[in-house]
């Protein structure tokens, strides 16, 4: 088919244009592509739990994590890689294990810690190096989760400094999605069951207002030590013994001699032997506020299950999440 004069100028017009324009589209792509490395190269700003807003040139890429819920919130982020150094028990997820530990609150290895030139060390208020760290120039940012509102408010701050916020928020929704299931899962006898859960010898127990009684409360179980002693008191042991738990949550290592303590023989969660006694993996999924809370609330939801349906097997075959957890 032969062209006019006129659709000849067009197409010569439109290959003129189009060769012009691209250029300009080069142009703008290059454009697009400064604005992102800039855009990954940002400073961050954040206040930590102290209250102290910490100051980061851009996105870390060597991290340092010295509480387990924070190397595991890292891996589950998607930074497992950046961590170059985490606390002595951080052994989660596997690849954890062959990382440089350096210690624990009482005894971090400073000079091993600075020698891994970390760009940002992830701790808990509690550690005793803070002041030691920043003293030595490093960035410290301290945070604590007890609560699942922390949980919630912790993964939010982990995403910012990772510029990772979507997937922390996704992660997050995925959690607290998983333990509305493990809760939906129950059946109404065992709802309702008052619980005693040791989460040290002193003992110490979790209170209503830490993350794991709030996940017992949406279990449907009745927590017997109230807000206001706080998330992790330390107990009076004839305390637990006149609230008379039905069911008694603890770990292996705490476990031994439980029934033998002054007066334990008369409460009911002893004398109809529902005790629940988490072997040590299935311990550092339960006292951990972090990704595996979903897997958490599976085992306790598992326990309360046992429980309402008669004695529980003491000390108790592990309670096993499903493989991978709710994930």
């Amino acid at each position: 088919m032969s062209l006019t004069t006129g659709t000849f100028a067009q197409r010569l017009r439109g290959s003129v244009h189009r060769r012009a324009a691209l250029p300009a589209r080069m142009a703008a792509f290059a454009l697009l592509l400064a604005a992102s490395c800039i855009a990954s190269a940002a400073p961050i700003s954040l206040k930590d739990d102290r209250g102290v807003t910490v100051q980061l040139p851009d996105t870390p890429r060597r991290i340092v994590s010295l509480l387990p819920s924070l190397t595991e919130t890292v891996c589950e982020l998607g930074d497992c890689e950046k961590l170059v150094g985490v606390d002595r028990y951080s052994n989660y997820p596997a690849r954890t294990q062959a990382l440089p530990k350096l210690g624990g609150l009482d005894d971090t290895g400073i000079e091993m810690l600075v020698a891994l030139k970390p760009d940002v060390v992830l701790l808990g208020i509690s550690a005793r190096v803070i002041d030691r760290l920043e003293s030595l120039g490093l960035k410290v940012v301290a945070l604590e989760p007890k609560s699942m509102n922390d949980v919630q408010r912790v993964l939010g701050k982990v995403g910012q400094i990772l510029n990772r916020p979507e997937e922390a928020r996704r992660l997050w929704n995925r959690i607290d999605g998983h333990i509305s299931q493990s809760a939906a899962s129950l059946p109404a006898a065992a709802r309702g069951l008052s619980v005693y859960y040791e989460v040290d010898a002193g003992p110490y127990g979790a209170g209503s207002s830490s993350f794991i009684g709030e996940i017992l409360t949406r279990l449907g179980a009745r927590n017997i030590l109230p807000p206001e002693l706080g998330p992790f008191p330390k107990l009076n042991p004839e305390y637990i013994v006149r609230a008379d738990p039905q069911v008694i949550m603890v770990g292996q290592r705490n476990a031994p001699g439980l029934p033998q303590r002054p007066g334990w023989a008369a409460v009911r969660a002893v004398k109809q032997q529902r005790i629940c006694v988490w072997v040590p993996v299935e311990s550092d999924v339960l006292v951990r506020p972090g990704p595996r809370m979903s897997e958490a609330a599976a085992l306790m939801a598992r326990c309360l299950r046992e429980a309402a349906a008669g004695p529980v097997a003491w000390p108790s075959a592990p309670f096993n999440a499903p493989p991978g957890g709710m994930r």
